[in-house]
């Protein structure tokens, strides 16, 4: 949690008492249902929720934003998200239900108000949103083709509408063929913790 306030120092008390709360919750499911690596649960607040929060570092969302994050798993980067932008709108799809109950559950758990949720496919979800938040889903061709569909044109960011995905490693085969829409930020710009070398931001703009 000391990460989190080091390089968010403006928190509000509730969102302060949103975040401690992430790490009990999912302790708990995480004995239940293998949410997050086992292995891994210990660092829940670095690799997770920071991880997560490094979109927040890009792009502040303006109050009435839709956001779709899509593979959220058990609630990444969703709930952390909702959590920094409450007067954003979050709707956290997978197509696992399991795992769409734990992350429902999280939210409920700390009152986060604006967040939904729905146990489906991708290709499935109609509605329209200013942007599409992944975490390692799926190559972005094969998300951009899914997720077309779902973005809309009125603009009320600093960024265009469209997909922005969190990545890790090379990327240059991946964005080969969207290079012209395709924007990339360092994560090690933002954070200083070795698992940061090599995660970024990727933005790609969607027309």
């Amino acid at each position: 949690m000391e990460q989190i306030l080091r390089y968010f120092p403006d928190l509000t008390e509730v969102q302060r008492t949103q975040y401690e709360q992430l790490y009990p919750l999912y302790t708990d499911w995480n004995s239940k249902i293998n949410v997050i690596s086992r292995k891994d649960i210990e660092n829940l607040y670095e690799h997770h929720v920071l991880h997560s929060l490094g979109i927040a570092k890009v792009i502040s969302f303006r109050p009435g934003t839709h956001v779709m994050d899509l593979g959220t798993g058990g609630g990444f980067p969703g709930i952390p998200l909702a959590i920094m932008f409450p007067e954003a709108e979050f709707h956290l799809v997978d197509s696992i239900g399991k795992k769409v109950r734990v992350a429902q559950d999280v939210a409920e758990s700390i009152g986060l108000e604006n967040v939904r949720f729905s146990h489906a496919r991708g290709e499935d979800i109609k509605d329209k949103y200013d942007f599409v938040v992944t975490r390692a889903v799926m190559p972005l061709v094969d998300l951009m083709r899914v997720v077309r569909k779902n973005i809309h044109h009125e603009m009320r960011n600093s960024l265009p509408n469209g997909i922005i995905a969190l990545k890790g490693g090379e990327l240059d085969r991946e964005m080969a063929s969207m290079r012209k829409i395709c924007f990339t930020w360092d994560l090690k710009d933002y954070f200083s913790e070795e698992y940061f070398s090599t995660k970024k931001m990727v933005h790609v703009t969607v027309k």
